[in-house]
């Protein structure tokens, strides 16, 4: 059984409140594609487009929405926004990836 991907209450909270200004219908879209210092990175969008063997996330009126070609990527992921001195952004902390960029936003496996 595949390990699912979880939202933080801090992403779901920062989450919901970007799709509060979106279209209805609208979700955070992660996805990972090749590229990065590391080899792969992680991308985030607002999306209203969801495929039907899109995984759907909702937490605390939060939406993410990954396709399955990046799930494989993240399985037992979750996904948290950190607020710090050096910015604010979404992080995923990804069990699979063996090193990572200092930024938190490229990874390999």
């Amino acid at each position: 059984m595949r390990e699912t991907v979880t939202i933080s209450k801090k992403a779901a909270s920062r989450i919901a409140g970007i799709l509060a200004a979106e279209p209805a219908g609208s979700a955070l879209r992660v996805s990972v594609s090749g590229g990065g210092c590391s080899g792969f990175q992680y991308g985030f969008e607002i999306d209203t487009n969801r495929g039907g063997d899109d995984l759907v996330i909702e937490r605390d009126g939060a939406t993410v929405v990954i396709d399955p070609v990046s799930l494989n990527y993240l399985e037992g992921s979750q996904i948290d926004f950190v607020d710090d001195l050096i910015g604010a952004a979404f992080q995923v902390r990804n069990p699979n990836a063996t090193a990572a960029c200092g930024c938190g936003t490229s990874f390999s496996i």
